[in-house]
């Protein structure tokens, strides 16, 4: 008797996430990604104890981080519209999760300054594909989340990495390796969830010629762009120093607080910042933007007055108005440059906002290294709150002299 062959059976396919899943798995890797750029902040001054190395080299560590993303910016800013979300994705979570695995096995300087240039390039092609895949899984029914979420996620994780490296430090074991395990895993599980998702890209040619190094601005964010710059410049040169150098000037104030107070610092203004991004949703986006921006000038100041006052609540009330400021800056600005933006803008527009946001916030904190090392750390404070305070007050007068446009 003839046995008919059964049919064969089609390939099972993977389960794709919903869009609310997939917004939130991407709001994640945001936040993940921002963590990890900020939990070495708390670690500086155990490096600098077991390997001898002065502020200037804080510094230059710190900005190998972010000169490396803004390389990738530049280059695979819009990677992501050519290749597709989930590929590229994926590639920088991978690469993320190898950063982690030199950081938990360094051995000194130069293992330290690999690793960041590795996570800083992961990371500048993660937030372009990522901040772009929020806006694309934005449900329609709830318009503005994605730009609230691309603001208040990079903030919520440096917040979020500094505090979890914090108490690594004052609890764990050998916390320059521990810190960075559980971020390897995370990285590593997140990838494999970002091949779940519906793609939302629309691959097409051009992605060789895409990675010539260019900022690609939507034309009609361009005027927000030009006006925002000097309030933005400002905002994140001030995180550049509390990251870099913000635990030194917590041990120059009081030098027998605990290790965790350095780290400290940076949380409040990381935690000031997410907290100003979600108070100011009902404001207009050129209004927090403003009150950002003059909320600057009384953080810097107070800031200038904690060295010469010996005072860390000084140092931490500054730090907390700087956040604030920081936030709101953020929330107006990614509000007025991407709204405007058509869907096949998105990533090198937001591209574009980091770019001008990780100068601001690598060169002005590799100067101050400098400085510190040639004029000690008093003379740098002041000298940076003063740049700070006039790049401020230009942004105010531009905001001042150019007609409300919404």
């Amino acid at each position: 008797m003839l046995s008919v062959a059964a049919p064969p059976s089609p390939p099972r396919r993977l389960p794709v996430l919903d869009r609310r899943s997939a917004f939130f798995l991407h709001a994640s890797v945001l936040v993940a990604l921002l963590a990890a750029s900020s939990a070495p902040t708390p670690l500086y001054a155990l490096y600098q104890a077991e390997w001898r190395f002065s502020a200037m080299t804080v510094t230059v560590v710190f900005s190998a981080y972010a000169l490396s993303l803004l390389g990738a910016l530049l280059t695979a800013g819009t990677l992501s519209d050519h290749l597709g979300r989930r590929p590229v994705l994926t590639g920088a979570l991978l690469t993320e999760a190898a950063a982690m695995a030199v950081f938990a096995t360094a051995q000194g300087v130069m293992a330290l300054i690999a690793a960041r240039i590795l996570q800083g390039l992961a990371t500048g092609v993660a937030t372009a594909a990522a901040g772009a895949a929020l806006l694309d899984f934005e449900d329609p029914e709830r318009p503005g989340r994605a730009t609230l979420a691309n603001g208040i996620t990079p903030v919520a994780g440096m917040a979020a990495g500094v505090l979890a490296s914090t108490a690594f430090v004052q609890y764990a074991p050998a916390p320059t390796r521990t810190v960075h395990l559980p971020l390897l895993l995370l990285f590593t599980a997140q990838a494999a969830a970002v091949l779940l998702t519906t793609e939302t890209a629309h691959p097409h040619s051009g992605a060789w010629r895409s990675l010539r190094p260019g900022i690609a601005v939507a034309p009609a964010s361009r005027p927000a762009m030009r006006l925002l710059a000097p309030g933005v410049v400002a905002a994140w040169a001030l995180g550049g120093f509390y990251s870099s150098l913000g635990p030194s000037l917590a041990r120059l104030i009081a030098p027998h607080t605990s290790r965790a107070t350095g780290g400290l610092v940076f949380f409040t203004l990381t935690a000031a910042a997410a907290l100003a991004v979600h108070a100011a949703r009902p404001l207009p986006a050129r209004t927090a933007s403003s009150v950002g921006t003059a909320l600057l000038i009384p953080g810097a100041l107070l800031t200038l007055s904690a060295p010469h006052l010996n005072s860390l609540p000084a140092l931490f009330a500054g730090t907390a108005l700087a956040g604030t400021g920081f936030g709101a800056v953020t929330q107006g600005a990614l509000r007025l440059l991407l709204s405007p933006a058509a869907p096949g803008e998105r990533a090198g527009t937001l591209a574009a906002y980091y770019v001008v946001s990780y100068l601001a916030m690598s060169i002005p904190a590799v100067l101050a290294g400098l400085l510190t090392n040639l004029y000690g750390l008093r003379t740098a404070v002041s000298l940076y709150a003063v740049t700070v305070v006039l790049l401020t007050l230009t942004g105010l007068a531009r905001a001042v002299r150019q007609p409300s446009t919404g």
